[in-house]
């Protein structure tokens, strides 16, 4: 059977800070099915690099150095330009929000985000982009629809429970100089083990950030401290 969607989605990064722009390029390149086109800083870039390179998404920041981003998306869209756009801002007007799905824009992502956060908006729309033929009535459009325009939050891996996991978080976020897996196990009522099991999980959709903590006899002690939003 011939699988037309064997090619990734292929995602030009358009963002002016640096570090951002270089995180959100490797977040896109470690989910299945997308590819980064390129990575550049201004509507210019993103203007010279569409008209040199195919680009089936735009992750885009709205506020670059020579222009906003939804009047980019605009001009776009007059001269003929048909990449989708997923929006990325740390802006919370819902006025723009709802120019942005005027001019096709498919998700808006909120600054600062994690990866899993990014993941999940990109495996929907990559589901809502398979979708093809003619739909059989009106639910199938609407799962269509859903896929896109309805995310949940990440499921958590096995074992763990969203109640546990609050608890957790509560804990790093109420302690500046961080924990440990022993401290947060005693701090909540747990087993160590178990506490290490959430606390690894927050660095790893990166809400904490974890470092070896020195001075005491023996292997030095993991630290983990919030880094999230």
């Amino acid at each position: 059977m011939n699988d037309s969607r064997a090619e990734p989605l292929r995602v030009l990064v358009v963002e002016d800070d640096p570090v951002a722009a270089d995180a959100h390029a490797l977040y896109v390149g470690r989910v299945p099915g997308f590819a980064v086109s390129g990575t550049v800083r201004s509507v210019a870039g993103a203007r010279r690099h569409l008209d040199q390179h195919a680009v089936d998404l735009l992750l885009l920041d709205l506020y670059l150095p020579d222009g906003h981003g939804l009047a980019f998306v605009r001009s776009l869209r007059a001269a003929g330009h048909a990449a989708d756009v997923i929006a990325v801002t740390s802006a919370r007007d819902l006025a723009v929000v709802r120019e942005g799905v005027s001019l096709g824009v498919v998700q808006y992502v909120l600054k600062p985000f994690t990866f899993a956060t990014l993941r999940d908006r990109l495996l929907r729309y990559a589901a809502f982009r398979a979708a093809a033929g003619e739909a059989s009535g009106q639910d199938e459009v609407d799962r269509a629809i859903a896929a896109l325009r309805s995310p949940q939050p990440a499921a958590l891996p096995k074992g763990l429970t969203a109640a546990t996991l609050r608890v957790v978080t509560d804990a790093l976020r109420a302690a500046p100089g961080g924990l440990s897996a022993a401290a947060a196990a005693d701090a909540i009522g747990i087993s160590r083990i178990t506490a290490r099991r959430y606390l690894e999980h927050l660095v790893e959709t990166g809400r904490a950030a974890r470092a070896p903590q020195y001075g005491q006899v023996g292997r030095p002690e993991l630290r983990y401290r919030w880094s999230g939003h």
